[in-house]
């Protein structure tokens, strides 16, 4: 029973029922065809056939055929004998047999079921009259689990109704944002509570949408060009931060596969955002873009970096398809390398891999890595709005540490810029700070001081980056020598990042 309360409900339910039926409406519902002897009380001896006969009339006539019948069409001179009865089966009795009527009938389904999904008020209602009957015909539950979901209500909480005109049409919002924007809204709500929907909301959730949507296009972007037959690289040769966001993407999907095997939608919708929003965009593709764009297009780190979000996406389509399920398809016809005809015929993607934990490179490295970024990246803020700089390869930056971060951070060598996105990056002991340096401690208690400054050096105009050696090259002033490389030499080299 999922919210787990849902148990403790229904057993409440069975064992305190104090009506004969689950419905208290009996004014309609399933009639009961019997014709019941007025003396005797006794049933028409011909009763079987006589519900086969009502039922044919009803499958023709509908429902109130029985209603309106007149006895003697059927029981001829004996009518005047007989009541015909007008009381109707509890109105969910007709819901609640659909375990034999529907699950036992079809080849293509099962009993039991594998999920029940209804609202809060079904304890008292389908859930009950199914139990109920099912017990009674098959001595066991009709379904495998129950799932029970909140009620929608409005921005104030207030139950939804036409009097109160505060209803959000479904038909009106796939109308205006789409069907998977609607789809994105009930997978973020946590349904064990009411669920609140609002234009303010799904504004809102059509935002985090287009986060998902473009981090997707960027990768799809990215791989224009790339062949996974024969581009794609195996891990022992990709750069240490690809391995590590196809690590960072198998640790997600171990998180996504629990959580849709446990119903937690609103789970989904929070990592995979927070994936998309930090570990991506704010994080791993805004420092693959250099290598992205400025390195020749069959180089190692490129197809390194190309063979990261090749994996990335194969997985992430995956995790989409559920929820978003028309971006998924659409996604789906656009990637690269041999496909089957639908996202829908998939499984999970079983290409990622994790990082080597006893590599010197592993999670924790990386994490001190992403922390000293986050301090870099105030300090080139406050610098920024003071007027100082326009954007982070307009710095250059001096990281002043203990002996273990040191020992940590130095590993980048040179590429540590790539990681912090300035034209510079410079890792010294603690010894030698400076009082302008900023003071920031990690959450693993190393500290660290940061220091930013203007680079008094050139802009190279292919990759922005401001380089002593620009305006040294006599074929190409206005290029860094990474640049003159990558264009006319044998390219450049990268091991990290």
């Amino acid at each position: 029973w999922m919210p787990d309360w849902g148990q403790a409900r229904i057993e409440g339910m069975i064992n305190n029922r104090p009506d004969w039926c689950v419905s208290r409406q009996r004014t309609w519902g399933v009639p009961i065809p019997l014709f019941v002897h007025k003396q005797s009380s006794e049933l028409h001896p011909q009763t079987k056939a006589l519900i086969e006969k009502v039922a044919q009339k009803i499958e023709h006539e509908g429902m109130d055929a029985w209603f309106e019948l007149d006895p003697v069409e059927l029981l001829g001179d004996e009518a005047g004998l007989y009541d015909k009865v007008g009381d109707t089966l509890d109105v969910w009795f007709d819901s609640g047999v659909t375990h034999y009527a529907v699950l036992a009938r079809r080849k293509q389904l099962s009993l039991p079921a594998d999920l029940y999904l209804e609202g809060s008020d079904q304890h008292r209602g389908w859930f009950q009259s199914a139990l109920l009957t099912s017990v009674a015909m098959n001595n066991g539950a009709p379904y495998k689990a129950v799932l029970t979901h909140g009620f929608t209500v409005d921005a104030k909480g207030q139950k939804m109704s036409k009097s109160r005109g505060n209803v959000v049409a479904p038909q009106k919002v796939v109308n205006r944002l789409g069907a998977d924007i609607l789809r994105l809204w009930v997978a973020a709500t946590d349904y064990r509570h009411e669920m609140t929907v609002s234009d303010e909301i799904l504004n809102r959730v059509a935002d985090s949408y287009r986060r998902i949507r473009n981090t997707c296009r960027y990768l799809l972007s990215n791989l224009d060009g790339f062949d996974p037959a024969s581009d794609m690289l195996p891990a022992d040769r990709m750069l240490s931060l690809d391995r590590w966001a196809v690590d960072k993407a198998a640790q997600l999907q171990q998180e996504i596969i629990t959580a849709y095997a446990d119903y937690q939608f609103h789970v989904i919708y929070q990592r995979l955002h927070n994936f998309c929003n930090v570990d991506m965009g704010s994080f791993y593709l805004d420092i693959t873009k250099d290598r992205q764009y400025t390195m020749q297009e069959s180089s190692v780190a490129r197809r390194s970096a190309q063979t990261a979000m090749y994996h990335i996406l194969e997985a992430m389509v995956r995790w989409l398809a559920p929820i978003l399920s028309f971006t998924a398809e659409e996604l789906w016809r656009h990637m690269p390398g041999e496909r089957g005809e639908s996202i829908f015929l998939e499984e999970w993607y079983e290409g990622l891999f994790g990082l080597n934990e006893n590599s010197g490179m592993n999670r924790p490295f990386w994490g001190l890595v992403i922390e000293t970024r986050e301090a870099v990246s105030k300090e080139l803020e406050a610098l920024r709005v003071a007027g100082g700089i326009g954007s982070g390869l307009e710095a250059e930056v001096d990281l002043f540490c203990g002996q273990e971060l040191h020992e940590q951070l130095v590993k980048m060598d040179n590429e540590l810029r790539f990681v912090m996105i300035t034209t510079s990056a410079r890792v010294h002991r603690d010894t030698e700070k400076t009082e302008d340096a900023t003071h920031y401690t990690l959450s693993t208690n190393d500290e660290v001081w940061v220091k930013v400054v203007p680079t008094a050096h050139n802009k190279c105009v292919r990759c922005w980056h401001h380089r002593q050696d620009v305006g040294s090259h006599a074929d190409h002033p206005e290029l860094c020598g990474r640049c003159v490389e990558n264009i006319e030499g044998d390219g450049e080299q990268r091991r990290f990042a």
